[in-house]
């Protein structure tokens, strides 16, 4: 992502000042309670990546066509109203971050969400959206 296209989002957060604290105090027990449930830097990476590769509506489009049923390439088109190429080159990344699977069937292949976690995180969000 370009430099501006970040800039043009952050202008979509309204502008106020975000509170902080008075004073610089740390508080030692918090602190130590919580150390063992951050995120290690390569795990958020991970993470970072696979909401990365979420953030694109055509990649959203197809894990929420998956999310219902297995699908081939040429259903996932016609069903987007996208290329058989483009749809191939989308899930490609979605695999890449092991989103998706697919199985063989003669000369089909049949994609659908990789596990039971991407499908509740897809559903989770849709949830918070209504």
């Amino acid at each position: 992502m370009n430099k501006h296209k970040k800039k043009q989002d952050l202008d979509l957060i309204p502008s106020s000042d975000t509170p902080i604290c008075d004073t610089h105090l740390v508080h030692l027990d918090n602190v130590r309670s919580s150390q063992a449930q951050i995120l290690p830097t390569d795990k958020a990476q991970q993470m970072a990546e696979i909401f990365g590769v979420l953030a694109d509506t055509n990649r959203i489009r197809l894990v929420s066509a998956l999310a219902s049923s297995e699908l081939c390439v040429c259903d996932l088109a016609a069903l987007t109203k996208m290329s058989e190429s483009a749809v191939c080159h989308q899930l490609r990344l979605l695999k890449a971050m092991r989103l998706v699977s697919y199985r063989r069937e003669g000369r089909n292949v049949y994609y659908s969400l990789a596990d039971s976690h991407v499908i509740n995180l897809y559903r989770s969000l849709v949830e918070n959206l209504n």
